[in-house]
């Protein structure tokens, strides 16, 4: 089975990585390999910002590899938090903070459209490759559901009345922005490897 590394130490993503991914190919943590340090996110875009990831992992450890970014972008606050959606309301990353912070800045808004894109860098070869998801859908007035990670509890994607964090983990991999832009990297690999 061919390996290729997600350049995460997130175990949440990794895990629903491997679930849409399957048994094609092995995923590899940052920690499998060996990288403990924290990788660089400093650029202005959710495409940059990958890409970055990919770029250092690839250059530093010589292993193809892929990185992604998320943002969640709601159109009511011009777009934010979107590539600082990990860490919009402070450096620690606290996601029940940062949950607070938009329905605080949501608060009395009518228009609570948003939308979740993530984007995967690829260096597989020698070459670099980028695939995209987007899902929309709007932020809910509170907190619902205990699956998921990130935002997913306040996030209901348009056709569902449930949010992300209410949903089966199948269900949420099949139209999840990830799991869109998963699926480009998985049909792109198995051309690759025919």
């Amino acid at each position: 089975m061919e390996k290729i590394v997600f350049a995460t130490n997130n175990t949440h993503k990794l895990k629903e990585l491997q679930q849409i991914i399957g048994n094609r190919f092995e995923l590899l943590s940052l920690k499998d390999i060996g990288c403990l340090e924290e990788i660089p996110e400093t650029a202005e875009t959710i495409e940059e910002n990958s890409m970055q990831k990919a770029e250092y992992v690839y250059n530093k450890y010589k292993i193809d590899c892929f990185a992604d970014d998320t943002g969640l972008e709601i159109e009511a606050l011009e777009g934010r938090p979107g590539v600082y959606s990990a860490r919009y309301a402070g450096e620690e990353k606290n996601m029940e903070k940062n949950i607070d912070k938009i329905l605080n800045e949501l608060n009395g808004k009518e228009d609570r459209k948003a939308r979740f894109k993530t984007v995967i860098s690829l260096i597989y070869s020698g070459k670099k490759y980028q695939f995209e998801g987007i899902v929309t859908g709007d932020i809910i007035e509170e907190r619902r559901g205990k699956g998921g990670f990130g935002y997913d509890p306040v996030f209901m994607p348009q056709g569902y009345n449930i949010t992300f964090a209410e949903m089966p983990a199948d269900v949420k991999n099949k139209i999840s922005h990830r799991g869109q832009a998963v699926q480009k990297l998985v049909d792109f690999l198995s051309r690759e490897l025919i």
